[in-house]
């Protein structure tokens, strides 16, 4: 059997579908393949499997592409608003992804962005590089602490119930939410309080944490009207997916100075964006760097070469998104 990974990934993923004794081609170019060269690379075998990222854009023509004994799209990523379920499930084909292995590596990259931008974290730095610094001052560069403020979580997901875990238990910070469900689990972890309003999420929180998927209800739910209600102080930091928020509508904010701050590791129009955000000293920016550790990408690869390896042998892949 035959599978096709549309890049270059850690090695552990492709030594166990090896192991297997499955024939495995790799992309060699460390790049995002256009739509004709997926289709192309696609079209060039008659691949079982295909390991592919939230970068690739899996729809029903790139199903057709790969024919009709590919039995499933194994997706590295948690997310998998990158793939044609409805297409998937006419061409009787499996989808996967890897839930749960990134939470905990998401939620450290959510406090990372919410320091740096709270407190200057990214100016500071530069101003040293910069040559600007002659000394402690009482007023330099003032920021704001995390500790004791209100977090809003909006999405409570593995990720999103990690991190109020964390701001609680190390932070001491006041936890509330918004999500489609109540979690008195997670009310009972955290202390956490729900909000049936997303809008009161916006109005009452300090930081404003999205972790909802991209689907159509998420798309712009962080939109002009709902960063207009947050607080002056108040910071908004996306590790979700970049069209949950309206980007040049939060450009517009920071420029009038709305809000204090953002912390972006998502871009709505990836890898660009949007134009002013690079302009502006309040936000701090990542390139979807959230799950980029070498533990959480080996457990990415691990789960994903997993999902194709039960997929082939006949039985159901552990972490599958869409059955035939």
């Amino acid at each position: 059997m035959k599978v096709y990974i549309t890049r270059i990934i850690p090695e552990k993923g492709i030594n166990l579908l090896k192991e297997q004794g499955f024939e495995v081609v790799v992309n060699p170019e460390d790049r995002i393949l256009s739509r004709a060269e997926l289709i192309a690379a696609l079209q060039a075998n008659r691949y079982d499997a295909v390991l592919c990222l939230l970068t690739d854009k899996i729809d029903a023509e790139v199903m057709d592409a790969v024919g009709p004994q590919c039995k499933i799209f194994a997706n590295y990523a948690v997310g998998f608003d990158n793939i044609d379920l409805a297409a998937a499930a006419a061409h009787t084909m499996l989808v996967s992804n890897t839930p749960g292995v990134l939470s905990n590596a998401v939620a450290e990259h959510t406090f990372a962005l919410m320091f740096a931008v709270a407190r200057r974290v990214v100016e500071s730095d530069h101003f040293i590089r910069a040559g600007t610094f002659e000394g402690w001052a009482p007023m330099m560069l003032l920021g704001n602490e995390v500790t004791g403020k209100t977090l809003g979580i909006v999405g409570l997901g593995a990720i999103g119930s990690r991190v109020g875990h964390i701001a609680a238990a190390g932070f001491g910070m006041k936890v509330i939410y918004h999500d489609v469900k109540r979690s008195e689990a997670f009310e009972t972890d955290c202390g956490g309080v729900y909000h049936e309003s997303v809008d009161d999420v916006f109005k009452e929180a300090d930081f404003v944490s999205l972790h909802v998927p991209l689907v159509p209800a998420t798309e712009h739910l962080a939109n002009d009207a709902r960063l207009r209600m947050m607080k002056k102080t108040a910071y908004l930091i996306n590790t979700a997916r970049g069209p949950v928020v309206d980007e040049v509508a939060l450009v517009k904010v920071l420029q009038e100075g709305v809000i204090a701050g953002a912390g972006l590791d998502v871009f709505e129009h990836e890898p660009q964006c949007a134009p002013g955000l690079t302009d502006l000293s309040t936000v701090v920016l990542t390139p979807h760097t959230a799950s980029a550790t070498v533990e959480t990408r080996d457990a990415m690869v691990e789960l994903a070469a997993k999902n194709i390896i039960e997929a082939l042998a006949g039985r159901m892949p552990p972490t599958l998104v869409a059955a035939k």
